[in-house]
């Protein structure tokens, strides 16, 4: 598992943000996709909260060459492999699961999941994750929760996600145990609706600028 936790973050490439997505449309997928790859962030995670959003990631996997895609909200096995023949190259759940943990065992796509508490990130460790999704975090603690979990799990790398913004994403970033954030500031459903990939591509150079410490 190491080494997968390896290839995620050679996925990532030093990117600050990764645009967590809702897609309602799978029309939208490509465009997206490629938006938000030339604002600088080609690593995405698309949500599986919506009936198109497998097809979302087999369109935006097979089409959009520059495009890292990745699934999220995956909640047990069959979802994970639903995901993973979708296309998707990495995989994040909101949770630690043994069911998601035994899938990713069995695979080649990277798991990314999630865990707030000291039990659930001892569980992630042991199975050899120490890059972690931190969900919901503002929910949970924000930054100065994260910040209180360096000294006992040093070594555990974390991707903020859930209420992080342009107000606060900088408070996450400058956090040495901090690698990503996950925002949906970059693609809000309004301008995905309105087709405004331009003001997607905007928000998506600003965000690829911001670097973590």
């Amino acid at each position: 598992m190491p080494s997968k936790t390896e290839k995620l973050l050679s996925l990532l490439d030093g990117q600050p943000v990764i645009p967590v997505i809702k897609i309602d449309d799978a029309d939208n997928a490509v465009p997206l996709a490629r938006a938000l790859a030339r604002g600088g962030l080609k690593v995405i995670e698309i949500t599986l909260r919506t009936p198109s959003a497998l097809e979302s990631i087999r369109r935006a996997s097979a089409e959009v060459s520059e495009a890292v895609v990745g699934a999220g909200t995956i909640l047990d096995a069959a979802q994970f492999d639903q995901a993973a023949k979708a296309g998707a190259r990495f995989i994040v759940s909101p949770g630690v699961s043994g069911s998601v943990l035994a899938a990713a065992a069995g695979s080649e796509v990277p798991l990314l999941p999630g865990a707030i508490t000291p039990g659930e990130i001892m569980t992630a460790r042991e199975a050899g994750i120490d890059f972690l999704k931190f969900f919901p975090a503002e929910q949970a603690g924000g930054a100065a929760f994260l910040k209180a979990l360096a000294s006992p799990f040093a070594g555990i790398r974390f991707c903020p996600t859930g209420g992080v913004s342009q107000k606060n994403v900088r408070d996450y970033l400058s956090l040495p145990n901090v690698v990503c954030v996950g925002g949906s500031w970059v693609a809000p459903d309004e301008l995905v609706k309105a087709k405004d990939w331009a003001a997607i591509e905007a928000l998506a150079k600003e965000a690829s600028g911001l670097r973590a410490v």
